[in-house]
């Protein structure tokens, strides 16, 4: 059991090699091993390519190819059984008869949930299952909330100063320290999109891109509630995709893409627009109004602050840190303090 866990926690490292890049598809990684020796490993690299079991096959030295039969195959999900953009991975396994496969837990989309380790168990591959279970859901949480609760994986995101306020009033404050903003830029670009609101848009003008991090910038998300942010709006230079939900009206063009609204429950209504639009994380910046409306609405799964040691005095507050919270993790980035907290209430 214990050898069984090292070479999954590979795993892990492997399928997290690929936040970010895989859209609403998990992240997965996988091991091949023969007689304690890992001759294989790969990943799911990009939404769209190859799976990790393939690359992880491919990777195999040339002269030990005729090994893989004799390996055991560790991934951190189970194997797809269906074809989506790439061929069923259990199909791979079976060609190059791998007969031992572990796996640390189930797919529990309708394509796959199961499906995949019963062909296996059919052809007479030993299969485990189960192994660090729990891990592996927790490096998947953003597939596991998509699956289960149908909407994107929520952070909310904020800086504030050490007497809890986020900026002075109707002015843009930095209050971070610059190697905190190279943290949050990495945040950008380990999900899917970036969502403020429209006072934030007004005053602030960010770029909401990723400058300072390896990787891509995440799709931008307003609310312009009176359709009267000005066109000369920083997200509206077209530079990376905007969504711009609306009142008044429906339109693309390029990169931009404004979608209207009905009047009523606006942001459930933009949360069901993402899950349509297959848009698996969501990092919430600001501001307060927009944090508040979705604790209100329990719409939300972390909460991650940064707080600098400087004061303000006054201007706008932070939100409280709701009730049905539990803090996860907590670090120092020189004078200020980085603060991650879980929703209790969501269970994956």
């Amino acid at each position: 059991m214990q050898q069984h866990e090292i070479y999954m926690r590979r795993c892990f490292e492997l399928a997290q090699l690929g936040l970010g890049q895989t859209e609403s598809n998990p992240i997965v990684g996988a091991v091949l091993v023969y007689q304690n020796r890992i001759i294989g490993e790969g990943y799911h690299q990009k939404y769209g390519q190859a799976h990790a079991e393939v690359n992880c096959i491919n990777s195999v030295q040339k002269q030990e190819v005729v090994l893989i039969s004799l390996s055991t195959l560790y991934v951190s999900l189970e194997p797809c059984s269906h074809v989506g953009k790439t061929p069923p991975c259990v199909d791979l396994i079976l060609k190059y008869k791998i007969p031992h496969v572990v796996i640390s837990c189930l797919d529990i989309s309708s394509k796959v949930n199961g499906r995949g380790i019963q062909t296996l168990i059919e052809a007479n591959i030993k299969v485990e299952i189960g192994i660090l279970n729990e891990d592996a859901i927790l490096i998947n949480k953003r597939f596991f909330t998509n699956q289960k609760f149908e909407r994107p994986y929520i952070i909310l995101k904020w800086a504030q100063s050490r007497d809890g306020f986020i900026a002075k009033a109707n002015a843009k404050t930095i209050i971070s320290n610059p190697i905190s903003s190279v943290l949050v830029h990495r945040w950008r670009s380990e999900e899917d999109a970036i969502w403020v609101g429209f006072n934030t848009v007004l005053i602030d003008n960010p770029s909401l891109d990723n400058r300072h991090w390896k990787g891509k910038s995440p799709i931008r998300i307003v609310y312009d509630k009176t359709s009267s942010l000005p066109a000369t709006s920083t997200i509206f230079n077209q530079q990376q995709p905007t969504l711009v939900f609306n009142p008044t009206h429906s339109s693309t063009k390029e990169n931009l893409i404004s979608i209207q609204l009905e009047g009523i429950n606006e942001i459930k209504q933009i949360i069901h627009h993402l899950q349509q639009k297959h848009i698996s994380s969501v990092l919430v910046e600001g501001g307060a109004k927009l944090h508040q409306s979705l604790i209100d609405l329990n719409l939300w799964d972390e909460i991650r602050i940064i707080e600098s040691d400087i004061r303000l005095n006054e201007g706008t507050k932070a939100v409280q840190v709701p009730s049905n919270t539990i803090q996860i993790e907590s670090f120092n980035i020189k004078n200020d303090v980085v603060k991650i907290f879980k929703n209790t209430t969501i269970n994956l």
